[in-house]
């Protein structure tokens, strides 16, 4: 029976494995093809053809989309976890009034949908003078994460034992002092977590990275990719599509497992209380 239970789990594992990873599996094994193979299904490769790769960067300024990315998730992660974590300390150590209403508020913001605050944000990037630029992005994306991460970083900072920030303001501490020196190194593994939960919520951004960009040199890499045309269904670069997407996937992918053992410590820290 314990062998059957074993080979069940196994099988549920591989089962969810495959399920997960077989549609990047495939997308590079069309990357690598060209011309009528697209059209054709084959699962695996029978030759290596790397143009695709090489039209991303040929067709348009590819590189110049994927460091658009770069800048713009990179500055929304290193904005939210600072405005976040100063929040959390506020929320999570500090008594005021409307502190619960506040927070609530915040996290109210994020369960609007893009498309309900598309024109309001558009009017106010545009008033601001940020129409077509890497800032306009930054402070739009802000709006997607720093409900998140504040509600996160402040849960993680509810747990954490009033004794150390105690015994750190006896020692004449600041409350700055106090963040950054005691709760931010306590806070690592969530504060990796949020950020890269952030960061991938930026890179993967489509709706104000299309309204708020006019032309190709601002973009990042999911308009970008989408808005590589053809005159038909049939003749779009479904080749150069896939390599795009295989190319913008993988550094994503790298961050994961860079980062795999802060993220469950992240995941799992205050769930055991005691």
């Amino acid at each position: 029976m314990t062998i059957l239970l074993r080979l069940g789990f196994w099988a549920l594992v591989l089962a969810i494995a495959v399920f997960s990873l077989f549609p990047f599996y495939y997308a590079i094994m069309s990357s690598l093809r060209t011309g009528s193979e697209l059209f054709t299904v084959a699962y695996w490769p029978t030759r290596l053809d790397f143009s695709n790769y090489i039209a991303v960067f040929d067709r348009q300024p590819f590189g110049r989309n994927i460091l658009n990315s770069i800048i713009v998730a990179g500055s929304v992660v290193a904005v939210s976890l600072a405005l976040s974590l100063t929040a959390a300390y506020a929320f999570g150590r500090v008594n005021f009034r409307g502190r619960t209403i506040l927070l609530m508020t915040i996290l109210g913001v994020s369960m609007f949908p893009q498309v309900a605050v598309l024109s309001g944000m558009f009017e106010l990037i545009r008033s601001f003078g940020l129409y077509n630029t890497l800032p306009g992005l930054i402070l739009a994306n802000l709006m997607l994460t720093l409900p998140f991460t504040v509600w996160v970083l402040t849960t993680f900072m509810r747990e954490l034992p009033k004794e150390i920030e105690e015994a750190a303001y006896v020692d004449g501490a600041t409350p700055f002092i106090v963040v950054r020196r005691v709760f931010l190194p306590l806070m690592a593994p969530a504060a990796v977590t949020t950020g890269l939960l952030a960061f991938i919520v930026s890179w993967n951004e489509f709706l104000f990275a299309l309204t708020f960009t006019l032309t190709n040199e601002r973009r990042t890499v999911p308009p970008a990719i989408a808005l590589m045309s053809g005159s038909s269904a049939y003749e779009l670069p479904w080749g150069t599509i896939m390599a795009a997407s295989v190319i913008v996937t993988v550094p994503v992918v790298a961050l994961v497992l860079v980062f795999q053992r802060k993220i469950v410590a992240g995941l799992t820290a205050g769930a055991v209380k005691g």
